[in-house]
């Protein structure tokens, strides 16, 4: 019989690494969210939002003598190194075959949820963990090892390797399909960087008076090379103040190289702001991945340059 297709549970937003005796900890794997059902012949695998996408990663479709199962986990592209790039994995997320077009992929599994025929979602997170590590899954699968109580030393490997960052499970939780539980908490290793805000799209909806998203960019040669465009971290009334500044710094020329991405509706304004923007990591095209708004500097525009902000 086919195990039910499940939910992912999902984490809480953590403001800073901990350690505590009644936690396990892991790291957060820079890929796509994937719940693996395997009927004892053939895998489906569902992302976060309910797409099946098993097509797209045919390697990841056969479990060999595993009994049926559903498993939770990450679908990764890693790197020389190793370690998982969200950009390789990019370059098969839009293709609907695997061999021949692009890095090969793996699935990291941190949870089991269903088993020969039974449900364990109700069994504690430490009972789920070892009956998952005595399932000898076939590569290209492989599954965490959790670090217990310390979770400052895993932080630690976290900074140093740049992974996405961690996540704490409380013991003795049970798995709760399709919930964003305290039991879970991530905490994100995010990045700063420095840029010039080189233009802004028109708002939407309630922010139609403002504005949608700030261009941004580096210095590079005579013009700035652009690095995204970041459309949170606002408040309202930060909202007003940024858009009464750009309307006085409007001018009718881009400030930036060419670039073929750049959005087609903008408003140009001479770069002079400077926005400390968080972030998760460069993309391989040059990209502030997930860039979130931190605040205004008073540093000299002059010294926001590519090879100062960039990865490096």
């Amino acid at each position: 019989m086919k195990p039910p297709r499940l939910e992912p549970m999902l984490a809480t937003p953590w403001p800073s690494p901990f350690s505590n005796d009644e936690w396990l900890f892991e790291p957060k794997w820079d890929g796509i969210r994937g719940v693996v059902t395997w009927d004892g012949a053939s895998a489906t695998i569902h992302t976060r939002r309910g797409n099946e996408v098993s097509a797209r990663y045919p390697e990841l479709a056969r479990l060999g003598t595993l009994p049926p199962c559903v498993l939770d986990g990450e679908i990764v592209a890693l790197d020389e190194r190793g370690i998982p790039s969200f950009g390789q994995l990019q370059q098969r997320m839009n293709r609907l075959s695997g061999s021949g077009s692009g890095p090969p992929v793996s699935f990291i599994a941190f949870d089991l949820l269903h088993l020969a025929g039974h449900p364990i979602v109700s069994a504690p997170l430490e009972g789920r963990i070892a009956r998952l590590a005595s399932l000898e899954l076939p590569e290209p699968y492989g599954r965490v090892e959790p670090t217990e109580s310390d979770g400052l030393a895993l932080w630690e490997v976290v900074r140093e390797r740049d992974l996405e960052g961690m996540v704490a499970k409380r013991l003795g939780s049970v798995y709760r399909p399709g919930v964003r539980s305290p039991d879970w908490r991530k905490v994100h290793n995010t990045h700063t960087a420095r840029v010039l805000v080189g233009g802004f799209t028109a708002g939407e909806g309630g922010r139609v008076s403002t504005f949608g998203s700030l261009l941004v960019g580096v210095r590079d040669g005579d013009a700035l090379r652009w690095v995204g465009a970041v459309g949170t971290g606002f408040s309202d009334h930060v909202l007003v103040a940024i858009r009464a500044a750009l309307d006085e710094m409007r001018v009718d020329r881009s400030p930036f190289h060419p670039d073929a991405e750049l959005p087609s509706d903008v408003t140009w304004v001479e770069p002079r702001l400077i926005a400390a923007v968080g972030y998760r990591n460069w993309t391989v095209a040059h990209r502030l991945r997930h860039p979130v708004f931190k605040g205004f500097t008073d540093d000299d525009p002059a010294a926001i340059t590519w090879e100062a902000e960039g990865p490096g």
